[in-house]
């Protein structure tokens, strides 16, 4: 699949799932939106498009995924070096099993939300990713912020231990429930 086709912004995963879950590409399968975190903002994912060193991982303080099911579940995760769509199974292996494994404190959680209600809910300000002295930790997407009611919850999403939409599930959960 040709990636290229949708919109895309370094480090804005959640905006760049946000607009996928919308494509008319996808209306007619199941669809599921994966933020991943922990308590400590601090995940382990190998096989990302901005690693240091092959076989490294890349420690995000959260990541956005789309799961998308037709005939399986398959990951669209469009800051991967697999290749996208990446079957469920070998996304699992590939980017959060690879010897060695992460100690215990970069494990991820996830939080699966319908796609749907994701879209219904999500608002970003964008104030994340600017830095104390208000200059940009990246340069935003061109398109405008996402935002509901002039507040922002991706912080709440992506709170693995505060109550919010969707399921949180450890790495052994998220595998047994889509492979």
């Amino acid at each position: 699949m040709n990636v290229d086709g949708y919109k895309y912004a370094a480090c804005y995963c959640e905006e760049n799932i946000w607009h996928l879950c919308q494509e008319k590409d996808f209306h007619d399968y199941g669809r599921k939106v994966v933020l991943i975190s922990n308590p400590r903002r601090s995940c382990a994912l190998w096989e990302q498009n901005v690693q240091h060193a092959e076989g490294e991982p890349v420690i995000w303080d959260y990541h956005v995924i789309m799961l998308f099911f037709h005939d399986e579940w398959e990951v669209y995760d469009l800051d991967t070096v697999l290749e996208t769509p990446t079957p469920f199974a070998q996304y699992i292996r590939s980017t959060f099993g690879q010897p060695p494994f992460a100690p215990a404190e970069f494990l991820p959680l996830f939080r699966v939300i319908d796609a749907g209600e994701f879209v219904s809910i999500f608002s970003s300000d964008r104030s994340h990713m600017l830095t104390p002295d208000g200059h940009w930790q990246m340069e935003p997407p061109p398109w405008p912020a996402i935002v509901r009611n002039g507040k922002s919850n991706l912080m709440d999403l992506i709170d693995m231990e505060k109550p919010s939409p969707g399921m949180v599930m450890t790495l052994s959960l998220f595998s047994a429930c889509f492979s």
